[in-house]
């Protein structure tokens, strides 16, 4: 199905299943996510974030099950983490060790999970340090779904930390993969991303 008509379909059944309660939503997210549809997956998505002014601390344990458990593509993995894992970090900020510990996974999504779940609050200056962090410890994964991740992190937080992120690339540009250098200086100015680019022999 075409990604409009899942978001409609979404719309006209969440009014009739909110006055379930969070609890009852996430119990129909979950039966959702098993299905192991990706339209269904979206519509689960759409139907968790629609209640993130309603998140608790205790919620993380449910988005880190859905990410172990149900995440089998980027589509979902981004979906979710880009708006309802990135809301709750926003909310519960010291959740944000936690995405570190995700990005030691040895599920290449829970990996990605990591980084996509900053790319909002990054492009709005939040959580650099952080941001530095998890991109550091992902710095030299194989995969490519992973390097496009953080790299799109990166490149979120350059947006408002520019130079920041331009010191961090100029750092560890050797050890980087070129996909995910490529990425993270996609949004900078030409001179920045001739910087970044040159001599980069030994990236991957």
């Amino acid at each position: 199905m075409k990604t409009a008509a899942v978001r409609n379909m979404a719309r006209k059944y969440y009014g009739e299943i909110k006055g379930t309660g969070k609890d009852g939503v996430f119990r129909l997210c979950e039966e959702l996510w098993q299905s192991g549809c990706m339209e269904e997956s979206f519509i689960a998505c759409d139907w968790c974030y629609r209640l993130r002014k309603e998140y608790e601390p205790r919620d993380f344990q449910v988005f880190e099950k859905w990410v172990n458990t149900y995440v089998a593509n980027w589509a979902s993995c981004d979906t979710l983490c880009n708006h309802s894992v990135g809301a709750f970090m926003e909310m519960y900020a010291e959740y944000l060790k936690e995405l570190k510990r995700w990005a030691r996974s040895e599920n290449r999504w829970v990996r990605r999970a990591s980084a996509v779940s900053l790319i909002l609050p990054a492009k709005r200056g939040k959580f650099l340090p952080h941001v530095l962090d998890i991109a550091g410890i992902l710095l030299t994964d194989r995969d490519d779904m992973v390097q496009k991740g953080y790299g799109w992190m990166l490149k979120a937080a350059s947006q408002a930390h520019e130079q920041d992120v331009f010191d961090w690339v100029m750092d560890n540009k050797g050890n980087m993969p070129r996909t995910a250098l490529r990425y993270a200086i996609e949004k900078m100015p030409g001179e920045h991303k001739a910087a970044a680019m040159a001599k980069n022999t030994e990236t991957s």
